[in-house]
């Protein structure tokens, strides 16, 4: 009886398939690419929320650090990192804040529960959000003095990447 290597072959495709399973975990969570980082702000295109008035591209570039958070009364993870927005605001840090493909009474009816966190606000039907890149809502932006991003962080903001990423991209705008 010979040996028949292609009988080893669905081995060795099992264990490369292992393998890379194994390396692409060890790799840990990446942070999603931003072609916003380093640039400047993509133009500041809101409509009015309710009474309160929408920031404008002046503000962003107006001296000092600011955020600019993309949110939706419709998302989960925002009434989640909607404790930390608070936090931040408390400390002083101004919040911008974009309303993300939502309804003027449900977003009202989020900010009367939640508390409203932002400096300005303003509503988003999609277009800023496609010119800033948004993947999903949330997102936070870190905006420097001279209107350019720093730092982009998808997803809700965390205790533990409020310290690793937040703060120190913060603490670099801020000077």
């Amino acid at each position: 009886m010979a040996f028949r290597p292609l009988i080893l072959l669905p081995l060795a495709v099992f264990a490369l398939f292992g393998y890379l399973a194994y390396q692409g975990m060890q790799k840990g969570d990446q942070p999603l690419p931003s072609m916003m980082e380093g640039h400047d702000a993509a133009p500041v295109r809101v409509t009015p929320l309710g009474e309160a008035a929408p920031f404008t591209d002046a503000d962003l570039r107006a001296p000092g650090l600011k955020l600019v958070n993309f949110w939706a009364s419709w998302c989960e993870p925002c009434r989640a990192e909607h404790p930390m927005l608070e936090l931040l605001q408390k400390e002083g840090v101004v919040i911008y804040g974009v309303n993300y493909k939502d309804t003027a009474e449900a977003s009202g009816k989020f900010l009367a529960e939640m508390g409203n966190p932002y400096t300005k606000i303003g509503a988003d039907s999609g277009m800023m959000a496609l010119d800033w890149g948004v993947y999903g809502v949330p997102e936070t932006y870190v905006i420097n003095g001279q209107g350019v991003v720093v730092l982009r962080l998808a997803g809700p903001i965390t205790a533990g990447n409020l310290e690793s990423q937040l703060r120190p991209a913060m603490v670099k705008a801020a000077q």
